[in-house]
């Protein structure tokens, strides 16, 4: 008689694999092969898929997925050198002729470009010239002539104190920029500690140059000192960081009335009329301190350092023509309030408006070389127009004085 028992295997007593068990099993087997490559990866023997899956289906070969194409088999494309010159010590011009010692001080006062001194200076002596007819009496050529050589070395003097205030400020943002890292600060020829004690004495040396006028120059001039000090600030709050630097350098826009004797707050047309040059030459400072910023345009961007330059490039010359009409516009404002002849209207608001239309128009944004001898030409084209039509509306004014004393 056949034995009819059944047979019993240890694996009919083991639990069979549930559904999520062989799915969490693959999931793993996954998770350890995530990585491998197509080329690395290795079939799974069927023995082992048996015991994995306790199946006899074939197994499925688990390779490596990527999102990402792959480059490991394209060159890698050279990265470009950027050669960057090294500081050489001047070999001509004034500092070339200084001790070794003294070069890096020059240098932070910006001896060897003297633009910046020129366009402090302008604004002080387009008032000077425009208050002299408004003097009682008018003012003789000679006092114009000393106080105007009182103020340009005011200007040299504090144009240098600017300078070093704004390095100081400057000084870690300096070297990322290209024209700007060989600053003696940003180099390291100067330190922090040695440029405070040359800053008071350049601030010493400036009040005792602002004794020198009369003394309510020196209540009209205390408050550009704030704005001097706060306007390396401005170009990390604002994209217009220009506008507050031409409130800081058209300041002399109100030193020549007081310097001849007239006091503004008593005398409604000097008033005006210095209220209208002031504005003028904060439009005047826009428009060649924007031509200025373009020579770091990218370096300002990369740096994070804002700039009109930056906020106007896609419409730089709509907005330089409509600034410079401003400045016109305001000049003529200032001999309304004077009462200015024709000579004034035609030399100094003709001359400022030909010189500053040639001059957007023929300026090259795209040209760091360009825009660098614009801005020097600037102080020239513009200021040598405005101030011979303010100096011939000032001779004029002296031959009708004369005529009705005679």
């Amino acid at each position: 008689m056949a034995n009819l028992a059944p047979t019993i295997r240890v694996s009919h007593l083991l639990p069979r694999h549930s559904a999520f068990a062989r799915t969490s099993a693959q999931l793993q087997h996954v998770a350890r092969h995530r990585w491998t490559s197509p080329q690395q990866a290795k079939p799974v023997r069927r023995t082992d898929a048996h015991r994995v899956h306790g199946s006899s289906n074939p197994p499925r070969r688990w390779t490596t997925t990527s999102t990402h194409p792959r480059q490991h088999n394209k060159p890698t494309p050279p990265t470009p050198t950027i050669h960057l010159t090294p500081y050489n010590p001047p070999t001509t011009g004034l500092l070339a002729h200084l001790p070794g010692a003294w070069v890096p001080y020059a240098e932070l006062m910006r001896l060897d470009k003297p633009a910046g001194t020129y366009y402090l200076f302008l604004p002080c002596l387009f008032s000077t010239l425009l208050a002299a007819p408004l003097a009682t009496p008018i003012a003789p050529p000679s006092t114009i002539l000393g106080t105007g050589l009182l103020f340009f070395t005011g200007a040299l003097i504090m144009r240098g104190a600017g300078c070093t205030i704004n390095d100081l400020w400057d000084r870690n943002l300096d070297p990322h920029v290209t024209r700007t890292r060989l600053r003696p600060i940003a180099r390291g020829a100067i330190s922090a500690r040695q440029a405070v004690p040359f800053l008071g004495a350049q601030l010493l040396a400036g009040l005792a140059l602002l004794l020198q006028f009369p003394t309510q120059c020196f209540f009209y001039a205390t408050p550009s000192l704030l704005l001097v000090t706060l306007y390396p600030l401005a170009k990390r709050i604002t994209n217009y960081p220009q506008f507050v630097l031409g409130l800081t350098f058209s300041w002399g826009a109100f030193m020549g009335f007081p310097a001849l004797g007239i006091d503004l707050l008593s005398n409604t047309p000097a008033l005006l009329s210095a209220a209208c040059l002031y504005g003028s030459c904060v439009a005047w400072t826009i428009v060649y301190d924007m031509i200025y910023a373009y020579q770091d345009i990218r370096d300002d961007a990369k740096a994070g350092i804002k700039s009109i330059a930056l906020a106007q490039e896609a419409n730089a010359k709509a907005f330089l023509t409509t600034v410079s009409g401003l400045q016109v516009a305001l000049l003529a404002g200032a001999g309304a309030a004077s009462g200015a002849g024709p000579v004034f209207y035609v030399g100094t608001c003709g001359g400022a408006a030909a010189t500053l239309g040639y001059m957007v128009w023929k300026v090259n944004l795209g040209d760091v070389v360009d825009c660098w001898a614009w801005f020097r030409r600037g102080a020239w084209f513009t200021g040598g127009a405005i101030s011979l039509g303010l100096g011939g509306e000032y001779l004029v004014r002296c031959v009708e004085l004369e005529d009705g004393d005679e």
